[in-house]
């Protein structure tokens, strides 16, 4: 899969150096996937939720929240805000 973050992924690991590494799992997981649909995106991420066209992943133990939609045609994850755990709450 493609990843676009607009140096999300980065800023994140920045503000939030326990982040980096998990973030850093992520992206290479996603990265070497071919998911042609979400079914196959959860056999990768179980603990990923789809919540209308966003996919939200737990990251680092579900510290953090990686919100992203995906477009499985394309093999595109369009990285939309990475958030701590207490961030996403207050979001919701």
């Amino acid at each position: 899969m493609r990843i676009v973050d607009g140096g999300k992924l980065e800023a994140s690991s920045e503000k939030h150096p326990p982040a980096k590494s998990p973030l850093s799992r992520w992206q290479g997981l996603t990265a070497q996937a071919n998911w042609k649909n979400p079914i196959e995106m959860k056999q990768t991420f179980g603990s990923a939720d789809i919540v209308g066209a966003l996919t939200i992943f737990n990251i680092g133990g579900n510290k953090y929240r990686l919100i992203a939609v995906i477009n499985y045609s394309l093999k595109l994850v369009l990285v939309q805000d990475v958030l701590t755990h207490s961030e996403y709450a207050q979001e919701i």
